[in-house]
């Protein structure tokens, strides 16, 4: 987690491995067979089960626990009928259908079923009758509820879903036109979650929600949930410690809920940091990147005409230590940091040449034996230090295309300019330029980049703009080539958020740019940042973090003075705001209902990295960059 490593502490992502180890070992901690090796077997899952499982648990980690092979349950399979299979899936009328099927044509030897979140009794009912019919009851060897419906994408931030996810979605929740059943279901689908999420961390938190909100839908339905699980003495998943790893043992951690809505801005926001910045301008989800490479011109009988397009996908892993370290970094320092990469892997690379041509002097004379004896000795440490040598080159030229891909989006829109021009409004400093000639100006940005800038002017303005002046703006924004419907929808939000509540407030310190990168690299560098800002981050608290540090801290801010307060452990749901326990909590986890960003995580990760032995988790109920939820206020904004 966040923070200084706690004695016997284990992150979110270290348990939710273990479990999904636990469970390809079939629900005990070790297998082997007599020889020692693992025991040979067949991984059946589904989309949920399959993106649970990739950002985890890499090929090669599978292949050493047994899996030689994994499978979609939904495509077609060959019978294996000597060796187990280990279901992994959700517990769907379809997914069970299906298992069913697999049952009746005697596909495995034995049958392990997981199901990812609880099953139901009669579902239950369905595949011990289709096991019946079947003549397979001893061939199906367990059946378990395994409580790991979320996705866990770092050791501090986890997201629930990325299949479905239109269901828990911003614009899900805030339709117009929703019926109190869909707002049911898109309740309890969160709920779900949530609550295997705090089986897998073993531990009861306490509650922390904003009135009127949909957090609170969410904390009043999870309360009740933990509570009846609590009460339940025989079946509680809560009793002990399921790791032994003996923590929270002291204190609860604290839950605190907040809506989407309480900060618009922070989700449209051009962004300066690596990991968020790779999120905001390629293709990233679940940690793996997909990149397009042209690969130049070709001179074909027909002309010349550009080659086709490689794609390659890289995985950005905790195994990764350039991206562990750099990931929070603003991005000028990224693209310097791989430079210096390069520069110390090819001076290692050098030495390895050195000493093999030396090696080829073949005994001349006394003199080249004496060196070569002197060189034997640095060769075989520069051998062995081959494989990490070679690690180190494919981790520089991960990187050395990720970053040249994102610098290329910087170069192309000004996202420096974009994220320098928001940062002075959000904290409301003086700007150096109209807005109007930003929105006009044709080579920075593209459309969605200056609605991007409007809206967050837009959100945070004291005072609406008037309508003569909004007419303005409109109509530039249209000449630009955007879209109107996202401000249709923030029109409404402003108007019933006004009625609700003051915007947020965004601290009041800027960037400081030190002076024009105008070359923060030799000039032999790849990353050449001629006319790119370099901006170095001020550490303000977004409205997220302000809300956890009021809460953790214990307070008392008119921002949070009211949120209500949920203990699942006590006998009667008490319902007040007045908090029983009056000590700073240690361990905290933030959850936003309707969608969360990396711009939020990485303000969370640098709040708590100054506080002595506490831990933050981030979760969301989807992950989105700014591109995904612009799409979603258009969506809004045209009912």
């Amino acid at each position: 987690m966040v923070g200084s490593k706690m004695a016997a502490t284990a992150s979110i992502r270290e348990r939710q491995t273990v479990a999904l180890k636990r469970m390809l070992n079939f629900n005990v901690p070790h297998v082997k067979n007599s020889t020692g090796e693992p025991v040979w077997k067949v991984l059946i899952y589904d989309r949920f089960g399959q993106d649970i499982i990739s950002p985890l648990l890499s090929v090669k980690e599978l292949r050493d626990m047994g899996i030689t092979l994994h499978l979609l349950l939904h495509s077609d399979r060959d019978p294996i009928p000597d060796v187990p299979a280990v279901y992994f899936v959700m517990p769907t009328e379809e997914n069970i259908d299906r298992m069913c099927q697999d049952l009746r044509n005697q596909l495995y030897e034995s049958y392990y079923l997981n199901f990812i979140s609880a099953i139901s009794r009669s579902k239950l009912e369905d595949i011990a009758n289709a096991a019946l019919a079947a003549s397979a009851v001893t061939q199906v060897a367990k059946v378990f509820d395994q409580y790991l419906n979320f996705i866990t994408l770092e050791d501090d931030m986890f997201v629930l879903c990325n299949q479905n996810k239109e269901l828990v979605s911003y614009r899900a929740i805030n339709r117009p036109d929703i019926t109190d059943t869909e707002m049911e279901t898109v309740m309890d689908t969160i709920v779900d979650s949530l609550f295997c999420f705090f089986v897998t961390l073993g531990a009861v938190p306490i509650i922390r929600c904003s009135r009127g909100t949909a957090a609170e839908m969410v904390a009043v339905k999870l309360d009740k949930k933990l509570r009846e699980n609590l009460r339940d003495a025989r079946n509680s998943l809560f009793t002990g410690d399921p790791l032994g790893t003996g923590q929270f043992s002291f204190q609860r951690p604290l839950l605190v809920l907040v809506d989407r809505n309480i900060d618009l801005a922070t989700p449209l926001h051009h962004t300066w940091t690596y990991q968020a910045l790779v999120h905001d301008v390629l293709d990233f989800h679940l940690n793996r990147v997909n990149l397009e490479e042209s690969a130049g011109v070709e001179n074909s009988p027909a002309g010349a005409r550009p080659k086709r397009k490689n794609k390659k996908s890289y995985d950005l892993t905790p195994v990764d230590k350039f991206w562990q370290k750099h990931k929070g970094s603003p991005f000028p320092e990224v693209a310097e940091s791989v430079q210096q990469e390069l520069e110390s892997y090819r001076a290692q690379e050098d030495e390895v040449k050195r000493l093999k041509s030396i090696m080829g002097l073949e005994g001349e004379d006394e003199g080249a034996i004496s060196m070569l004896s002197d060189n034997t000795a640095k060769l075989t440490s520069a051998v062995s230090s081959l494989p990490e040598l070679l690690e180190k080159k494919r981790l520089i030229d991960l990187h050395t295309n990720v970053a040249t891909a994102v610098l290329e989006h910087i170069k192309a829109r000004k996202l420096d300019v974009y994220f320098e021009y928001e940062e002075k409004i959000m904290s409301k400093t003086t700007l150096d330029k109209s807005l109007l000639d930003v929105i006009s100006d044709p080579d920075a940005g593209t459309p969605e980049d200056k609605m991007r800038l409007f809206l967050i002017y837009y959100i945070s303005a004291q005072q609406a703009p008037t309508e003569a002046d909004l007419e303005q703006y409109k109509k530039a924004l249209t000449d630009a080539g955007c879209s109107l419907s996202p401000l249709q929808y923030i029109k409404q939000w402003k108007a019933f958020a006004k009625m609700a509540s003051t915007p947020a407030s965004y601290g009041s310190t800027t960037t400081k740019p030190m002076g024009l990168l105008s070359r923060v690299m030799n000039t032999g560098s790849q990353f050449v940042m001629e006319g790119v800002k370099n901006l170095v981050l001020k550490q303000q608290n977004l409205p997220v973090t302000r809300i956890l540090d009021n809460l953790m801290e214990m307070k008392s801010n008119p921002e949070t003075d009211d949120y209500r307060y949920f203990d699942p452990k006590m006998l009667r749901s008490n319902d007040s705001s007045v908090p029983r326990n009056k000590n700073p909590f240690q361990e905290a986890i933030v959850f936003v209902v309707g969608g969360g960003n990396y711009i939020e995580y990485q303000n969370l990760v640098d709040y708590i990295k100054a506080k002595q032995g506490k831990h933050i988790l981030y979760g969301c109920s989807e992950l989105f960059n700014a591109t995904q939820f612009i799409k979603q206020l258009s969506q809004l904004g045209q009912k």
